[in-house]
């Protein structure tokens, strides 16, 4: 009980100092997540405990990893992995709410914009320039932002797929668009935007694994097995 009184404590402190960092009321991060600002009010204050679904809402709108945020509040996620799969597409869903609130809709952001970006991108990962591009800087990358999650999780296992000399032209290009994206800050919305830098990083990555997804059903596909 007391190991779960300091863990409440502890996450009401780094909530209350999350929102004072970025300049957010709970008014404000109430109508952000969609929870009920007495609700965060109490889980602040540490009279209610949070739910996964509050820290997971928390991580995307406070830019924090959902990791972390469990980690505080006393979940053990060694035991309790959180799907990060599905953590991938609520981060992704919940991107248009998050630029609508900040005025950033449309006017500095669309997925058309970032997947004219990536077609840029596919020839450039094909030539030995863009090539030696992602194989030399997308480690240093990664190491400067100081994230972890199911975006940048992602991007790790594209740039071991990039690294295959078995895989195809056409899908090199497509996941070295990727790749470039993310190691060229060619960003739609530029990083220092909280809370939503590298978000418009994410979409690149969802635009990506849906082609790899379509190219992987075409070729499993029984006109194709005659």
């Amino acid at each position: 009980m007391i190991y779960e009184n300091q863990k409440q404590r502890d996450l009401g402190a780094t909530l209350k100092s999350l929102l004072k960092e970025r300049s957010l009321s709970m008014r404000k991060l109430s109508s952000l997540t969609g929870i009920d600002t007495a609700t965060i009010s109490r889980i602040i204050s540490g009279k209610q405990n949070a739910k996964l679904d509050h820290l997971q809402l928390f991580a995307v709108h406070l830019g924090i990893s959902t990791e972390q945020l469990f980690q505080i509040a006393g979940f053990d996620i060694g035991t309790r992995q959180v799907d990060q799969h599905s953590d991938f597409h609520a981060s992704v869903d919940s991107i248009n709410e998050v630029l609508l609130s900040y005025n950033l809709f449309d006017a500095q952001f669309t997925t058309e914009l970032v997947r004219k970006e990536l077609i840029k991108y596919e020839q450039y990962a094909l030539t030995e320039e863009g090539r030696r591009t992602i194989l030399e800087d997308f480690r240093t990358k990664v190491e400067s932002v100081n994230s972890t999650g199911p975006f940048i999780d992602r991007l790790k296992q594209m740039y071991v797929l990039f690294c295959e000399s078995e895989l195809t032209s056409e899908r090199q290009a497509i996941i070295g668009s990727a790749l470039l994206y993310f190691i060229l800050s060619t960003d739609i919305i530029p990083d220092y935007v909280f809370p939503i830098g590298y978000l418009d990083d994410a979409i690149a990555v969802q635009i990506v694994l849906n082609r790899l997804e379509l190219m992987d059903d075409k070729e499993q596909s029984p006109e194709n097995n005659v």
